[in-house]
């Protein structure tokens, strides 16, 4: 059997570079899909992958032409899209009070319209190969909201309703959809943040720590092996216990 082929979106930031990685070494082909604008961040990853079966392709994951065309031309090349993780997300950050159209618009394009543009191009090969794995990435802000954060958390919210409902459109076609909901994770988006908030927010978390890229990255691993097959329908919360339910 040939390598399967993973497509992972915002594929070139901290939590992108540890999903490919990991997907690689399950022996995966991964494509790293991210905007080619940040050429310094793309060398960069390019340094980081060697080594890897790991490659990048440039696409606007918020247009669904241009993910059309990138799921064709990965077809194309490599012959199937079997593994596809919506990891892209942005936030733009602000009370509802204050937050405009195109912050509302932008988060919601991104982060829970992408999910439809590459699934809506990239489903129909799955189901007449009879394989697929798709991964969504949500957040517990989706589970808990946040303050100034009514678009992002309603962009992941909104994100585990489509991962159930497209579960149940192609569980018999041998394909899974779940959602992984990180908790606060060391990344650079988090990193910027001040020390003090960090600090009182690491306090709520019983685990006592922030997690790592590679804390999500390993959950991708084992929801996208051949083997996760009775898995679909799922929401994986992977944030050291600070958002528990049923």
């Amino acid at each position: 059997m040939s390598k399967r082929v993973a497509v992972v979106t915002g594929g070139i930031g901290g939590l992108g570079t540890e999903i490919c990685k990991a997907l690689a070494q399950a022996g995966r082909t991964v494509i790293a899909v991210d905007l080619d604008s940040r050429e310094e961040r793309v060398a960069s990853f390019k340094q980081e992958m060697e080594g890897h079966d790991v490659h990048f392709a440039e696409a606007d994951v918020a247009d669904y032409q241009s993910c059309g065309a990138l799921v064709r031309d990965i077809e194309s090349r490599h012959g199937s899209l079997d593994i596809l993780v919506n990891n892209a997300g942005i936030t733009r950050d602000s009370t509802l009070r204050k937050m405009d159209r195109g912050q509302w618009d932008a988060v919601l394009d991104v982060n829970l319209g992408s999910a439809f543009n590459l699934c809506g191009h990239a489903v129909a090969g799955m189901q007449a190969r009879g394989f697929g794995r798709v991964v969504n990435i949500s957040s517990v802000s989706g589970q808990t909201g946040n303050f100034g954060q009514t678009n992002y958390a309603a962009a992941k919210a909104g994100l585990h309703g489509f991962t159930m409902s497209l579960a149940r459109e192609v569980a018999t076609k041998g394909i899974t959809v779940n959602s992984v909901s990180p908790g606060y994770i060391e990344t650079a988006m988090t990193g910027a943040m001040p020390t003090e908030v960090l600090t009182k927010i690491t306090a709520t978390i019983p685990a006592g720590r922030m997690g790592k890229p590679n804390d999500i990255a390993r959950t991708v691993a084992f929801l996208t092996d051949d083997a996760a097959g009775y898995i679909t329908g799922a929401n994986v919360p992977v944030n050291g216990g600070l958002f528990m339910s049923f």
